[in-house]
């Protein structure tokens, strides 16, 4: 199979996005549909190589469910459906007078949807840190890409929920730096995205615990909550990306296209991940991945108290990115020349 059949349907999707978004709102609309997919792309590469580690686990059922019904929840589920519930929430609305708002209201959902930043970034800031911190306090990892860092790190993993302890001190730590009236709904957020990412990870292994008594069904269930875990990781990315994308329109169905176009790519880059074998052959291209994992947990958290412009997320993760490919290309130089 050659490499652009890999991203045949993504290219699809885009030339149908881009006529939807001009049928909107005409070439300024595509425009920004455009932009927004790009930056949606370049915000998730990271979580493309992440997603790859988990999928090339997963049989082919699980892996043409994640790229069918994940895109589904993706595009309709995190970029549509959930920022308008959260309005709803928020304005104490039914979710259909909630899009009612969106739809004629424009600037005032987008003020709604801002509003609840801290919740969000509390949220989606707590659960990619426990991604973070799980792959670097791992005390069997014994593959280092900046060993000063992480073979102290590995170490400090022997002891006990470590990397929870660790969580919860920033979430108390950033909590300080909040006006009053918003550390509690910031602590809450964080507890629920820790709590959830305790259970997905939890559910994992106890599914994982029944392979021996029962090969076939394991499978399945193992494929189950590796699917879940992806899709919990996919909506701690795009939150930041959903908001962000007002900075550019308020239209909600632009942003729709323009954020689902990003994430049918970032799925395409997934899966040319896992058949091409990517990740075993750049032998740090996960690290710096996870790195740009850490320093997106870290920008959300801060960006509770201070703005951070997206663009500057973005270049921070493509930045660690870069950098463990170049390594790993070294890496696998050095190896050559010594046989």
């Amino acid at each position: 199979m050659g490499n652009l059949q890999y991203f045949r349907s993504s290219f699809i999707v885009t030339g149908l996005g881009l006529a939807a978004a001009f049928y909107v709102g005409g070439p300024k609309a595509m425009f920004i549909a455009a932009i927004l997919s790009v930056l949606e792309v370049s915000l998730s590469f990271d979580n493309a190589v992440v997603n790859a580690t988990v999928l090339k686990d997963m049989d082919e059922k699980w892996r043409h469910r994640f790229i069918t019904w994940g895109m589904l929840i993706a595009v309709f589920g995190m970029r549509v459906v959930f920022p308008v519930l959260i309005v709803a929430v928020i304005a104490k609305l039914s979710p259909w007078a909630a899009l009612q708002l969106a739809v004629g209201d424009p600037d005032g959902y987008a003020a709604t949807l801002t509003s609840a930043h801290v919740v969000v970034a509390g949220f989606g800031g707590a659960f990619l840190m426990m991604v973070f911190l799980q792959f670097f306090l791992d005390k069997e990892k014994d593959v280092h890409w900046v060993r000063l860092i992480e073979e102290p790190l590995s170490k400090l993993g022997k002891m006990e929920a470590v990397t929870i302890a660790i969580c919860m001190i920033v979430i108390y730590v950033i909590s300080t730096y909040l006006p009053q009236a918003k550390q509690m709904e910031f602590v809450l957020a964080a507890m629920a995205g820790l709590i959830t990412y305790i259970i997905v990870d939890g559910f994992s292994a106890l599914l994982e615990s029944d392979e021996e008594a029962n090969h076939n069904g394991t499978v399945a269930r193992t494929g189950l909550s590796a699917f879940l875990y992806l899709e919990v990781l996919d909506a701690s990315f795009s939150f930041d990306g959903v908001i962000g994308a007002f900075a550019l329109s308020n239209n909600i169905f632009i942003i729709a296209i323009g954020l689902g176009v990003g994430a049918m790519f970032v799925r395409s880059l997934t899966l040319y991940f896992v058949a091409k074998g990517t990740l075993d052959q750049f032998r740090y291209l996960e690290h710096g991945a996870f790195y740009a994992i850490g320093a997106l947990a870290t920008i959300m958290f801060v960006g509770t108290v201070h703005h951070i412009s997206e663009v500057i997320t973005g270049l921070i993760g493509a930045a660690f990115i870069v950098l463990a490919l170049y390594s790993s290309i070294r890496h696998n130089r050095r190896v050559a020349a010594a046989q």
